[in-house]
């Protein structure tokens, strides 16, 4: 087969997949066709994306994708259930394309996943480039380190543990509909064409290689995600045409869905979720708090019996704490959250495919808890400060002190509550106060 431009024979790719295959969506075969491509340069990646076939349930075309997958690939390498020992030892200076099928029959519960975290931690590491296993042999034990960098695809039902879709392309397969027709595949039939579509998408690639090494594709995402995504991107600005486009459209799509599912999957993410959702006030109690985590629509926070003391457990690794000054109101001490404290962890864990940021103007705004004359009850004050750094803990005593006073003659920073409950010392509303927190 004549190569062709870059465009044309990711063109023909594209078709031949989609002929055996319903993808989800166009983007899913997009990134199929892409990561393809992408085997045939493993040289010049510094990162080895993982493609991901899952599906919630049998018969919805998994294997027929790696099946078309393996025939497109660089030297495929198929499996079902191999060991450690005889994948690693498999792999070399330019490593084959791992598959491996049924990949639920490894990770598909707690206990098997258990049994194969050495299979976990080969994919894991194989994902960046210099991440040798070493084992000790001969009958030296002498130790020798082994490459695990490759290129690698899992089919199995249900999802993969975490730490591999996150370095994965994630295709999730449904069963296709009757208007939804495909052609069948036959190995002994259909596979010299694939192979002859091997063969010159390898030729395409080789002619290109250099640039590939070089690349670094600006597409919107950062980290993990941009890792992820790089080679597939690289090769499709290599093929230029419609390639570009549609390949960005597919990193940025598909890697806002996984954002979307691992708020899902992530008990504590989805926690942190669920409280930027219900915290709308400057601060809260933490009663409140978990009273309305528990009434969050589909949420799992009442079943769990989550109560203020669980609450404080959970957001203790993001480092929030409930307030250590507490609130009197009689005789109850009330214990709460500060929205501020929330902020810059919302930033950090919660996906933002808009780029919006939260507003985290407030966040240095320190709160002053006051005592009322009457009631002798404890109110919060907010006092906006522009400089946190040089404030003062009593920012109205120093006002005072300073002489600087309202055309009432009140401290402008002063927040007096008026006449006969304002207690600062030199206030002519006697105003008392009793803690800041800054």
């Amino acid at each position: 087969m004549s190569a062709g431009t870059g465009a044309e024979v990711l063109d023909r790719v594209h078709g031949l997949l989609t002929r055996y295959v319903v993808l989800p969506n166009a983007e899913c075969a997009d990134a199929v066709v892409l990561w393809i491509a992408a085997t045939h340069a493993i040289e010049a990646w510094a990162h080895a994306t993982r493609l991901v076939v899952r599906s919630p349930e049998k018969r919805c075309g998994k294997s027929r994708l790696l099946d078309i997958v393996a025939g497109l690939s660089h030297d495929p390498l198929m499996t079902v259930n191999a060991t450690v020992a005889a994948v690693f030892r498999s792999l070399g200076d330019r490593p084959p394309t791992l598959l491996v099928d049924e990949a639920d029959t490894i990770f598909g519960t707690k206990k098997v996943a258990e049994q194969n975290e050495d299979f976990r931690g080969l994919l894991n590491a194989g994902f960046q480039r210099g991440r040798p296993m070493l084992r000790c042999v001969g009958p030296n034990q002498i130790p020798t380190p082994f490459e695990t960098f490759a290129m690698a695809a899992l089919a199995g039902i249900g999802a993969m543990p975490d730490t591999i879709e996150d370095r994965a392309v994630v295709v999730t397969m449904m069963r296709r509909s009757p208007a939804e027709p495909v052609s069948p595949y036959r190995a002994r039939r259909d596979g010299p064409e694939l192979a002859d579509m091997r063969e010159g998408l390898a030729y395409w690639v080789g002619t290109v290689l250099d640039d590939l090494r070089d690349a670094e594709p600006e597409f919107g995402l950062e980290d993990r995600a941009a890792d992820t995504w790089e080679p597939l991107v690289a090769v499709a600005d290599a093929a230029g045409g419609s390639w570009p486009a549609r390949a960005r459209t597919a990193a940025l799509r598909l890697a806002e869905e996984h954002d979307a599912e691992a708020v899902e999957a992530s008990l504590g993410v989805r926690l942190l979720s669920d409280l930027a959702e219900v915290f709308t006030t400057t601060t809260i109690a933490s009663a409140e708090l978990v009273r309305l985590l528990h009434e969050v629509p589909d949420g799992p926070w009442l079943a769990f019996g989550l109560d203020e003391r669980g609450l404080a457990r959970r957001v203790a690794p993001y480092g929030v704490r409930p307030s250590r000054t507490p609130r009197r109101r009689g005789e109850v001490q009330v214990r709460g959250y500060r929205r501020a404290d929330f902020d810059d962890v919302f930033v950090r864990y919660l996906p933002s495919p808009s780029g919006d940021r939260p507003d985290v103007s407030h966040r240095h705004t320190p709160t002053l808890t006051c005592t009322d004359a009457e009631t002798d009850q404890e109110r919060v004050t907010d006092l906006p400060v522009t400089r946190p750094e040089t404030v003062s803990a009593f920012p109205q005593v120093s006002a005072l002190r300073d002489g600087v006073t309202d055309r009432d003659g009140h401290p402008p920073v002063h927040g007096c509550p008026g006449p006969g409950i304002c207690r600062v010392a030199g206030c002519p509303n006697n105003f008392t106060p009793t803690g800041a927190t800054l």
